[in-house]
């Protein structure tokens, strides 16, 4: 080769790496920059409602008392996260008072909240004192400056100002004053159980609080059947999102054990039979188990049972497909062995092939039985059951923000106890580890 072919050759080898250089990173912006404008991020920027977000944070680690008047009667209501399981009945927290149908509200740092009458007067530090008062008509609403601030959002029948000590909103027929505390309130007890407000020591090694039971059963049963948080109801979905998990996982891998040795090529020399087989196996699992869970729900309605099997259907394709491969890779001298002894082909199958596949199987099984616990999650959300409509709810709903962070550190929890149960049986089963 002369010397201007090498160096033709040389400019081409580096012509081709400028290209990849170049082009490539290239290539990689234009198929961002035609994302973000093909999902509409500047709409999605301009449609965000960042005090919406703000209110949600906030309820993830809050709660929120409502005090409530009716504009109509003059009545008031008030209520942790405004439920009739929150109600203060017998007695008031001692920032509200409420006197000869007036009451005075009082939200700290000089933010404070009175009721002249029908008027609603906010004092607000630094600003001054917003005046509200709900007409037939309209609600007038008197500022004490002629510039509205955008942290008060005013129409003719709804008003409502939020400031970093709490919200008020007022329409035509009620008030509503928001105050937010730290933490999960009435987590342990409601305001209906004599164990409200009580410290731990004081159940366990104080006098008799309830004169009906003792301290300790009766503190459990309150717990246990508190009507806010419902902890019976969420243990229960727990139970039923990990048992969806347990039976689609261990039905799929039973199912699909018989059926992969006829996948194998060296346990079914039938050609068909070994196609049909596998051709199965990429249908079932080519369809994922939310489209499964969809069409088991039109036939077998709502419930873990659905979600179940359409746990099962997937993962039979799956299993089917590793526990095949695995059957094709198995050592021919050990089952010849077991031959050599007289053992009849069942026994062969048990003594020489499932020996070898066993650490496979087993570590399959338990690493989806984890996986499966996630998805289980999902698939409840669907199909009505276990921890995963519970965590629907809340977030649709959109009220009790504080109970969407319960079920997700509970699903979070869930997940991290099947992956150390997984794993320390995979040890046991494997290698007879302690």
């Amino acid at each position: 080769m002369s010397t201007a072919d090498l160096y033709a050759a040389a400019d081409n080898h580096y012509a081709r790496k400028r290209l990849i250089a170049f082009g490539l990173p290239a290539a990689i912006i234009a198929y961002f920059v035609y994302v973000f404008f093909a999902f509409d991020i500047p709409g999605l920027v301009d449609r965000a409602k960042s005090e919406n977000a703000a209110t949600l944070v906030a309820d993830s680690y809050s709660y929120k008392t409502e005090v409530l008047r009716s504009n109509r009667t003059g009545e008031y209501q008030v209520a942790i996260e405004g439920e009739r399981k929150g109600l203060y009945e017998t007695f008031l927290p001692d920032w509200v008072i409420v006197e000869n149908g007036n009451a005075v509200v009082d939200l700290e740092d000089g933010y404070s909240v009175a009721f002249d009458g029908d008027t609603m007067n906010f004092q607000v530090p630094g600003y001054g004192l917003i005046q509200a008062t709900p007409t037939r008509q309209r609600i007038e609403l008197v500022l004490p400056t002629d510039e509205q601030p955008d942290w008060i959002n005013a129409s003719k029948t709804r008003v409502a100002i939020t400031t970093p000590n709490g919200r008020v909103t007022v329409t035509k027929s009620k008030t509503q004053i928001y105050r937010y505390f730290f933490g999960w309130e009435l987590f342990w007890f409601t305001l209906d159980s004599p164990y409200y407000n009580k410290g731990l020591g004081e159940i366990l090694f104080g006098d008799q609080i309830d004169p009906a039971r003792t301290n300790v059963s009766g503190a459990l049963n309150d717990f246990w059947n508190n009507k806010m948080w419902r902890h019976k109801e969420v243990a229960w979905a727990i139970f039923e999102t990990i048992l969806m998990a347990f039976l689609g996982t261990i039905g799929a891998a039973l199912i699909a054990l018989p059926l992969a040795f006829v996948a194998a090529k060296n346990f079914t020399p039938t050609n068909a039979a070994r196609f049909g087989v596998r051709r199965l196996f990429d249908f079932v699992r080519g369809v994922d188990s939310l489209i499964w869970t969809i069409i088991l729900s039109r036939a077998f309605g709502p419930g873990p049972l659905t979600g179940s099997l359409a746990i099962l259907i997937t993962d039979t394709g799956t299993f089917g497909k590793i526990f095949s491969e695995a059957l094709e890779n198995v050592d021919d001298k050990q089952i010849e062995g077991v031959h050599s002894t007289g053992a009849k082909p069942l026994q062969r199958y048990r003594f020489g092939v499932i020996p070898q596949i066993t650490p496979v199987l087993l570590s399959q099984i338990l690493y989806f039985l984890e996986s499966n616990t996630r998805s289980a999650t999902v698939v409840g959300a669907i199909v009505g059951g276990g921890i995963g409509l519970l965590l629907t709810q809340a977030i649709i709903t959109q009220k009790d923000w504080e109970e969407v962070s319960y079920y997700i550190v509970l699903i979070i929890l869930m997940v991290m106890m099947m992956d150390s149960f997984s794993g320390w049986l995979r040890r046991r089963l494997i290698k007879g580890d302690s």
